[in-house]
């Protein structure tokens, strides 16, 4: 049992509590109480008690969408000022070349940013998939999520359309469509956990409608529906994108998707810059969900969601950093306040609210991953929480609204706890599951190797 003993504050998803404690058992919130309600102390064996006094609790934020193993080439200068196209083209040649120790660690390092800002429960889009790689990448990323504590429902992306096929990718890094079919099925049966306190799930995520053919498309989502797990994809990120969809297919992504049976309620998409009016109603109507990545969309200058208008038509938006060689950063809290500012370039001071913005980061990404007892700070909700130390110069005179001061204050995002499953996996600022010196001086390693050639 852990006592989170006199909060500050308590951000349950809905209201601000203050001066409450938050008991955990096992892996579930037991009871938000008083702090006069001191009946825990009677329970063998004695509870952790963590003082929360100057400290804002908030559930823990969810990540619907990253790429791991860009971890290992962010910030690279040729590709610092380039759109989307020349910069995949260009990291390809690089990426072809990653190996199993760069999955291992680049997910841990993604894993530990990402526990450390905030987030309790994460997916990862890892489409790529070379020729020359021997060992099982789906199992070295549960490896690395097992060793961190993270809650992971990562998807098992593809691409089937390589350079000769009119398509982005090196032929070194895309499978034949037979080959990511079985191993989608593989990964789903061997994997996938679909219990209301999981924490391993699957989905599956072709990686955009250039990169595979509608075939597969259709046939992906026809074998997730038939095993009951969610469907992902990239979509509206870019003009070109929608120009090469016409070309290709001769209608918009979204009607492609249609075609595909890929849209629904158990469908997500990435980005969707690029909606026009009708197709925000269509998303409304079919129920998908988006993942909004602001940073990644401001970094390579893709354009800025209607993610306001989207929350007003009922669509289920969510929040995403993105891969880190387009955000170059996992930070999730500093994500819902790009998420917030940015709504308000586009739409104005009152576009999107903290609460707004904190709702996506929690509860709209819970809907999306489909983790109904995530997102939220109740009895019987499932123990994932983000604890913040407020008492800091950064937060200082900002304890009117100790939510706010979260987004609009600061210059540390870092947790001071953060809790997955019951379990503290980042305890006053570091990571409890691995050793974040030794993994930084790895990362830092297998990124020079790997850039070496260039």
């Amino acid at each position: 049992m852990i006592v989170l003993k006199d909060c500050y504050c308590v951000y349950d998803g809905n209201q601000r509590l203050y001066n409450k404690n938050v008991i955990i058992r096992d892996n579930i919130i037991h009871a938000i109480t008083d702090p006069s309600d001191t009946s825990y102390m009677s329970i063998e064996p004695l509870p952790e008690i963590i003082d929360c006094s100057t400290h804002i609790v908030i559930p823990g934020l969810i990540n619907t969408h990253h790429h791991f193993y860009q971890i290992l080439t962010r910030n690279l200068p040729a590709v610092q000022n380039v759109e989307l196209f020349d910069w995949l083209l260009y990291l390809y040649n690089i990426w072809q070349n990653i190996t199993p120790q760069a999955v291992l660690y680049s997910s841990m390092a993604a894993v530990g940013e990402l526990m450390k800002t905030g987030c309790t429960c994460s997916t990862d889009h890892h489409y790529l998939y070379p020729e020359n790689f021997n060992e099982d990448i789906m199992s070295i990323q549960f490896e690395a999520a097992d060793q961190l504590g993270i809650r992971f429902s990562p998807t098992r992306g593809s691409m089937s359309r390589s350079r000769k096929d009119g398509g982005l990718p090196p032929d070194s890094v895309v499978q034949t469509e037979d080959a990511i079919i079985d191993d989608s099925e593989r990964v789903i049966k061997e994997f996938h956990d679909s219990s209301p306190l999981s924490m391993r799930r699957i989905i599956l995520a072709p990686c955009s409608p250039f990169s595979i053919t509608s075939d597969l498309m259709k046939e992906t989502a026809a074998l997730a529906r038939l095993k009951g797990v969610r469907l992902h994809t990239h979509l509206a990120e870019t003009r070109d994108e929608n120009e090469s969809c016409r070309k290709l297919y001769g209608c918009r992504p979204l009607e492609l998707m249609a075609k595909c049976d890929f849209t629904g309620p158990d469908v997500f998409f990435a980005h969707g810059i690029h909606f026009n009016d009708d197709e925000l109603k269509t998303l409304a109507e079919t129920g998908c969900g988006i993942s909004h990545c602001p940073s990644s969309n401001m970094r390579l200058g893709s354009g800025i969601a209607r993610i306001s208008e989207m929350i007003k038509l009922g669509i289920n938006v969510s929040l995403a950093v993105d891969g880190s060689a387009s955000n170059d950063s996992s930070d999730m809290l500093g994500e819902i306040r790009n998420a917030m500012l940015l709504q308000r370039v586009l739409g104005g001071a009152a576009a999107m609210t903290v609460e707004q913005a904190f709702s996506i980061a929690t509860a709209g990404g819970a809907a999306v991953l489909g983790f109904e007892k995530c997102g939220k700070i109740a009895s019987g909700m499932a123990a994932d929480l983000a604890v913040f130390n407020l008492e800091s110069l950064g937060y200082a005179g900002a304890l009117s609204d100790p939510l706010a001061a979260l987004i609009f204050c600061g210059y540390n995002h870092q947790t001071e706890y953060t809790i997955v499953n019951g379990k503290i996996t980042v305890r006053e600022g570091v990571l409890t599951g691995f050793d974040e010196e030794f993994l930084t001086v790895e990362v830092n390693r297998i990124a020079s190797e790997l850039v070496k050639g260039i």
